[in-house]
């Protein structure tokens, strides 16, 4: 296993790795923001276009528009599908983080919310490619449970390398690395006391739209 950023990956692709970027009370805090968006907006097993088959996962969304899976496709929606209401405000203090860690000239429109609980909570390898912004950056914040990331490169079948992703942890996906494929193998449970019961969750902040 590669714990390090710079035996991950070169930082000249555009990724970037930074363990303990946030500290305990930081994370307790955007935990009850979670929390808060939760309850507005409630975590959903979204499932496979075309198959119907459940993800392994729960889902929820914060920001102006939110990633949904169904049937009929992927594709952002201002509104929970089953509620019908636009999705709650991202935290400001991702917004902080957005602004300090990207130069992007534009907000975040979305923010991704994935939780991983149980035996076979787990993301395939993928790359996210559902947005207009294709050069806006894709930041990204761990909480919790860690979890064996795994993290290839422009094509599905490039080399991936595994390493341990631990709570208080951001990475940035810029440049080069914005289309690397990546995926989560499995969570290690008992790796975390911040979320009461166990678990993972990864919060991603996305921008959708190209700016005007």
């Amino acid at each position: 296993m590669e714990p390090h950023s710079a035996r991950v990956v070169g930082t000249e692709t555009g990724f970037r790795y930074l363990p303990d970027r946030l500290d305990e009370a930081a994370q307790r805090r955007l935990l009850a923001e979670v929390e808060r968006i939760g309850e507005a907006a409630p975590f959903d097993r979204f499932v496979m276009p075309g198959t119907g088959r459940p993800l392994s996962i729960d889902m929820t969304n914060a920001g102006p528009l939110g990633w949904v899976s169904d049937r009929s496709g992927y594709r952002y929606s201002p509104a929970h599908l089953r509620t019908g209401l636009p999705w709650p405000p991202i935290p400001d203090l991702l917004l902080a983080l957005w602004r300090e860690l990207t130069d992007y000239p534009a907000p975040p429109e979305c923010c991704l919310i994935n939780l991983y609980q149980g035996v076979g909570a787990k993301l395939g390898m993928h790359r996210d490619q559902d947005e207009e912004a294709f050069d806006a950056p894709i930041l990204s914040v761990s909480l919790g449970d860690a979890a064996m990331f795994r993290l290839g490169g422009r094509r599905r079948g490039d080399p991936a390398r595994t390493f341990v992703v631990q709570s208080g942890t951001v990475m940035v996906f810029a440049g080069e690395a914005r289309t690397f494929y990546h995926g989560v193998d499995r969570i290690l449970p008992g790796t975390s006391a911040l979320i009461p019961g166990g678990g993972r969750i990864n919060l991603t902040l996305r921008r959708v739209t190209r700016p005007r």
